[in-house]
Formats: C-alpha cells, structure tokens, sequence
C-alpha cells in the first residue's frame, strides 16, 4: 500500500474551514470539490497514456492521451458523491460507478452493501474510489476487494481525512496482489469509542447533504 498526506497552504487553509462546525453546508460542499481536485491531481499522475500524432497550428507533433479503456471513479454512497464533482471536473472522461455501503454498527470493521452499479468487468482500468473519511478502514477494504472481485488490479482511494487505526488496517488487510495508493489531505490524531475521527470534521454525509433519520 502506498500513502500519499498532501503537504500545501491551500490544503490546510481549505481543510480548516472545512473541519469548523460552523462552515455551512453550501461551503463545505464547495471545499469537498477543491480539495478532491487538489487530491485527484496527485492520485492521476499515473494514469495510463498513449502517443497521439496531431497537427498544431505551427508544426506537426506528438502528443499524450488518456489510454483506453478509460478510468473510472467510485463514489462510495452516499458522502462519496459529494467527491464526484470535482473528480469529473478533472477528469470528465472518466466513467462514473456507483458503491453502497454502510457501516454494521455492531461491528465496525464491517461492512453492509447495499447498492452497486459497476461494470461486471473491471479488467485493465484503473480505479478511483472516493469516501471523504477513512476511518476504521472496513469500507475502504471492502469497496476495494469488490473492485477486484470484478478484475480491477489498479485501484487508488481519494480520502479527504483518515486515522491511523484506519490506515493500520487497510495494510494488515488489502490484497497484496492490487496495486493500492491511498491520497489524503490529513491524518488525524486517532479514533474515539464511536469510531469517529478526531478531531476530524463530524459525518461528512449530514454536513454534505443534512440528516437522514
């Protein structure tokens, strides 16, 4: 597993406001989608590319293009879709697959999935999963190994915040065979006895989209 913290002003300004309990909802929902572009500009410089030759209006050259078949980016519902955004804003090429999954209270690690829209074949494209919070780790391993239940061997998760217990279980436990990256904007201090992050930004879906009862 690889990690990648981005270290910028422009992040921890961005990330500040957005963590303040009294950032309202139309900002925070514009800072997920500035701080997914910073992210996704670090977590697609691998992307595959093939040589085109083109004319300019000056000379003929060679240029690169995103190979095919094209990248696809998972949103983990539902605060993954408050992510989507800006990855499309910088990769509107992509495709776009659909993840559900909630967290089984009683046990944290755990995972319930309870909507997919993803192509049955994943084979050769490279992933992009995106959920605002890494927490204890449990969605992340499961929407990846899903991912490669499907053939995806190149998969990379855009996390907004994560903890360390989270991230010490992503390594003990994701296939080793994926090739697996991991961006975030920051690490946080810990996990409390909910397994929120802290001090963390509270539940990114309510302050995203509000509460659901």
């Amino acid at each position: 597993m690889e990690l990648h913290v981005l270290n910028h002003p422009l992040v921890e300004h961005k990330l500040t406001v957005l963590r303040d309990k009294n950032t309202p909802s139309s900002t925070f929902r514009e800072l997920v989608s500035e701080l997914v572009m910073l992210e996704a500009y670090e977590a697609t410089r691998d992307l595959s590319v093939v040589s085109v030759p083109i004319e300019t209006p000056v000379a003929p050259m060679t240029g690169k293009k995103l190979a095919e078949p094209r990248p696809i980016i998972v949103p983990v519902l539902r605060a993954g879709l408050g992510m989507l955004d800006g990855m499309t804003r910088l990769l509107p090429t992509a495709e776009v697959g659909f993840l559900g999954m909630k967290r089984d209270e009683d046990h944290p690690t755990q995972q319930i999935t309870y909507a997919n829209r993803l192509p049955d074949d994943l084979s050769g494209r490279q992933c992009f999963l995106i959920d605002p919070m890494l927490a204890t780790g449990g969605t992340l391993v499961a929407a990846t190994h899903y991912l490669a239940e499907r053939g995806a061997k190149d998969v990379t998760a855009i996390n907004i915040i994560a903890a360390p217990e989270g991230i010490k279980y992503v390594e003990e436990h994701i296939d080793p065979s994926i090739d697996f990256k991991v961006v975030v904007c920051a690490v946080d201090e810990k996990l409390n006895d909910k397994c929120y992050i802290v001090p963390g930004l509270g539940d990114a879906g309510d302050r995203l989209y509000g509460v659901i009862d």
